[in-house]
């Protein structure tokens, strides 16, 4: 095996990881955690196939956006997720 497969292995094994903790988390914060390594993951996955813009996209869009939305959205709500969440 060469390094490039070791590195691609490497950067799918972080992704799946990533997503099953993203759907598994009992924590939306560590959902959003997983999350954001699930997307490190893909981009390094594009920065290997060589589509650098790609992956400045998703880092800059998916990241910096859309994440940062979703986790104003969350912080914001003053819902109580768990039993044993206490404002």
């Amino acid at each position: 095996m060469d390094v490039e497969t070791l590195a691609f292995l490497f950067f799918a094994a972080v992704a799946v990881i990533g997503a099953l903790g993203l759907v598994y988390a009992k924590r939306i914060a560590h959902s959003m955690l997983f999350l954001v390594f699930s997307f490190f993951a893909i981009a390094g996955i594009f920065l290997m196939a060589g589509a650098e813009m790609l992956a400045a996209v998703q880092i800059l869009v998916y990241l910096g956006s859309v994440l940062l939305v979703v986790l104003f959205g969350v912080m914001l709500t003053r819902r109580q997720i768990m039993e044993g969440d206490f404002e």
